[in-house]
């Protein structure tokens, strides 16, 4: 025992220039969760940022690194660094699950003991039997004062129930099934102090309900036919309708295992030859290779056997945590959480974006009746969310052992069900809110200004030549398709009955109208 604790001490002093295909900015010594992944041989996916203690003393960020000063050097031992990490890193509890299930519970309760009174070492006794679900052996603490787990100034968090045996507000924005964690950047800190909800009924205020309704139409159609366009699918106008017609009721009743099988059978259609309901077998995204067939993933989804456990976190975090975080937050938390579980054969991206608008809807977030266009925000900037998906997806596939099986699925051989609980949703936030932003500052009252001047444009040709509705919406597509003048084709055949300076007149109230608009697709 006593070369083992020293081995592990010896491994926090080394000083290294690369950590797990990670290269420091200069030569240092891992601290917090890098040296307790590092003593501790731990699998788990790499925190976004890590720490180290450099030479200079001056703390400096630098790619994927915090370079901290001698003075901020840890005590060489898994107590000291444990601390580090509190306190300057916040929580990861995929990484201390990891940690607490590689030490004794002994070497637990001697930190606990040898500072009862601690804010830090309460924490952990805490996280310790939340996480592993078993108390240690220790009396309920006597002393000391209420405490938060999650530090509110590092991480989002909720304001939580206190445990009167740690003396701490279990302040955790989930369950121990599901319980994802965000950071507070200056990002969305900035996009929380701005108000997005208020600013959409702002724009909302400004537009009337006839023109409103036809907005909402319209762009509730955009956002479903855009989902499937992620997904690299056309399907007929019908099924987008009709899902479309769902996403236009996000939000008006409870999210459950039932709402999310009605919504996948919605979205599917035809379910002749899929396995509908969760999975029972593996899954993965990605492609199979030429030849072999052989799976290429590029991300792999929850074991079968951890999907309810999963889905029962999720719909709790939905149901009793949600309501307590901002709303983009909480839309972000469920919807990237649930893509990454992925527990249904097929679906899912669709049903990761209706989650989005199903939050934001039951929150108030949107002003009643109308959905942000997010998948169609999404869409035009789909590199980027592929970025953001492959943020976690990318050091997640590190630490899944699996094997092809015969089906050429993705069968995974170790237990992976923590990684898809606990991960850090920032960039996932950050995105959403750039998405939800777009959609008020632009989307919105693009579109309600281009049905104004489309009804502008038909007034004026009502007014000055008699033709039905169709015909004007012909004339329309024209002009629009040849940047505001009729082709030669359409002026001899389709409105080979205008005169030359009827297309005149039509053609320069195209161009007046639609001078400056918005560009609408």
């Amino acid at each position: 025992m006593f070369f083992m604790k020293n081995k592990k001490n010896n491994r926090f002093s080394e000083e290294v220039s690369i950590f797990q295909e990670r290269r420091l900015p200069e030569k240092a010594i891992l601290a917090g969760y890098s040296a307790l992944i590092n003593a501790y041989d731990l699998a788990v996916p790499l925190p976004h940022k890590l720490s180290a203690i450099g030479a200079r003393h001056k703390i400096y960020e630098e790619d994927d690194w915090y370079i901290y000063t001698p003075r901020h050097m840890p005590e060489a031992s898994i107590e000291g660094h444990l601390v580090f990490a509190l306190k300057y890193e916040g929580l990861d509890l995929a990484v201390l699950k990891r940690l607490f299930e590689a030490v004794t519970p002994e070497e637990i309760e001697h930190i606990i003991k040898t500072k009862p009174t601690s804010s830090y070492t309460r924490r952990l006794w805490f996280l310790y039997e939340w996480l592993l679900g078993r108390e240690l052996d220790l009396p309920d603490a006597k002393t000391g004062s209420y405490i938060d787990i999650v530090d509110s100034k590092q991480q989002w968090a909720i304001h939580g129930i206190t445990s009167t045996r740690h003396r701490v507000r279990n302040n955790l924005p989930g369950t121990r099934a599901f319980c994802p964690l965000v950071f507070r950047t200056k990002t969305i800190e900035q996009y929380v102090a701005s108000n997005l909800a208020e600013r959409a009924q702002e724009v909302v205020g400004r537009i009337s309900a006839d023109i409103l309704a036809r907005t909402v139409a319209f762009l509730l159609l955009k956002d479903s036919k855009s989902s499937y366009a992620i997904e690299g699918e056309a399907p007929p106008q019908n099924r987008i309708q009709r899902w479309g017609r769902a996403i236009g009721e996000a939000g008006r009743r409870p999210l459950d295992l039932d709402e999310l099988l009605r919504l996948q059978r919605i979205v599917i259609g035809d379910s002749r030859f899929i396995t509908m309901g969760l999975r029972t077998e593996g899954g993965f995204v990605g492609e199979h290779e030429f030849g072999t067939r052989l799976p290429l993933p590029e991300h792999i989804s929850a074991r079968p056997e951890d999907l309810p456990d999963l889905m029962r976190g999720m719909i709790d975090f939905d149901r009793y945590y949600a309501g307590e975080l901002d709303a983009v937050i909480a839309a972000a938390i469920l919807a990237f959480g649930f893509v990454y579980i992925h527990p249904f054969e097929d679906g899912n991206g669709r049903l990761h974006r209706y989650l989005i608008h199903h939050v934001l809807a039951q929150r108030g977030f949107n002003p009643a009746g109308v959905i942000f266009p997010v998948s169609a925000s999404i869409l035009e900037r789909i590199d980027e969310y592929r970025l953001v998906l492959e943020s976690y997806s990318k050091r997640l596939l590190s630490f899944i052992e699996w094997e092809p099986t015969k089906k050429m699925n993705a069968h995974v051989l170790n237990d992976t069900g923590d990684f898809y609980r606990y991960f850090d949703a920032t960039p996932h936030v950050e995105f959403l809110y750039a998405c939800v932003e777009k959609t008020i500052d632009f989307d919105l009252p693009r579109e309600a200004d281009f049905l104004k001047r489309c009804d502008l444009f038909k007034t004026r040709v009502e007014s000055f030549i008699e033709m039905p509705d169709s015909m004007i919406d012909l004339l329309f597509n024209f002009l629009k398709q040849n940047n505001g003048h009729l082709s030669k084709r359409a002026k001899e055949k389709e409105f080979a009955a205008l005169t030359a300076g009827e297309v005149d007149y039509i053609e320069k109230n195209y161009a007046e109208i639609f001078q400056n608009a918005y560009e609408v697709c």
